[in-house]
C-alpha cells in the first residue's frame, strides 16, 4: 500500500478495481492479468516492474487506454474508462495520457517541431497557437536549436527529447512510459532519467514501464508484477527526492 507523504492528501488520478485481461487463442485461454487493483495518485512517480510475461504491459496498455479489461473497472481522472469504443478511448488519450516509446515513435519525414506539434493538430489547435507551444516545449527539454532537424538527423537522446516534449505539449494527466531508456546507451538513459526526476520535482504523474532494476529505481513507488498480479507494492527505499533546478 503506498505511504508516500507528498501525495497522500492528493486525489487518486488512476484506481483499478480486479481488473482481468484474458485472451482466447482457439481453445486456449491465456490469462495476462488475473486481478489488479491499484491507486496511484496526483503527482506520483511509479514504476511497473517485472519479466516477460509478467502482465505489465498489458497492465500498460489498459492504463494508457490501448486496450481494456476483460473483468473489473478502471477509473481514469473521474472517467470510467472500463467499457469505452475505440473512438471514445482516443479521445481520453490524446486529452489524458502523454505516451513516451522505447521506439520514439517519431514521423520520419517530419521535423522534431512537427512531430511535438501532432497531439495539438488532434485537439483543434490552430497552426500558429500549436507550433509556437510545440516550439516552447522543445526549448525547455533543451532541443529548441533542433527544433527543423528530422529525427535520422538527431541522436538516441535527442529523439526521445523530442517524444517527451511532444507527450508533455497537451499538459496530460499522465506521462505513461515504455521502456523509455531500451535503445539508449548508459550515458544517455541517465540523462533521461534525470529529466524524468525533473518533470516528477514539478508535479508530473509519472508512470514508467521497465524489466531493468537500475530503471525501477529511479522511480518513487515501485509495484512489481508476476504472472498477472501484483507481487510487491510500495515506497522505493533507495529513491531521493530531487532537486529542482529549473523550470519546464
Amino acid at each position: 500500500m503506498n505511504s508516500d507523504p507528498k501525495v497522500q492528501d492528493q486525489i487518486n488520478i488512476i484506481q483499478t478495481t480486479d481488473i482481468s485481461r484474458v485472451y482466447r487463442m482457439g481453445s486456449e485461454v491465456i490469462y495476462a492479468l488475473k486481478s489488479i487493483t491499484i491507486n496511484i495518485r496526483k503527482g506520483e512517480y511509479v514504476a511497473f516492474m517485472g519479466t516477460s510475461g509478467s502482465g505489465k504491459s498489458t497492465l500498460m496498455n489498459i492504463i494508457g487506454c490501448l486496450d481494456t479489461p476483460t473483468t473489473g473497472q478502471y477509473i481514469l481522472n473521474g472517467y470510467n474508462v472500463s467499457n469505452l469504443t475505440e473512438n471514445a478511448l482516443a479521445g481520453i488519450r490524446n486529452k489524458e495520457i502523454g505516451f513516451i516509446f522505447q521506439n520514439f515513435n517519431l514521423l520520419p519525414r517530419s521535423s522534431a517541431l512537427e512531430n511535438v506539434a501532432q497531439p495539438l493538430i488532434y485537439a483543434g489547435w490552430g497552426t500558429e497557437e500549436r507550433l509556437e507551444k510545440s516550439y516552447e516545449m522543445l526549448k525547455k527539454v533543451g532541443l529548441g536549436e533542433r527544433a527543423k532537424h528530422k529525427p535520422n538527423e538527431l541522436s538516441g537522446g535527442q529523439r526521445q527529447r523530442v517524444a517527451i516534449a511532444r507527450a508533455l505539449v497537451n499538459t496530460p494527466s499522465i506521462l505513461l512510459a515504455d521502456e523509455p531508456t531500451g535503445n539508449l546507451d548508459s550515458k544517455t538513459s541517465h540523462e533521461i532519467m534525470d529529466l524524468f526526476a525533473q518533470l516528477y520535482s514539478l508535479g508530473h504523474t509519472i508512470i514508467m514501464v521497465t524489466h531493468e532494476d537500475d530503471i525501477a529505481n529511479h522511480a518513487k513507488r515501485i509495484i512489481s508484477l508476476k504472472d498477472g498480479l501484483v507481487e510487491k507494492d510500495g515506497i522505493n527505499a533507495n529513491f531521493i527526492e530531487p532537486q529542482l533546478l529549473k523550470q519546464l
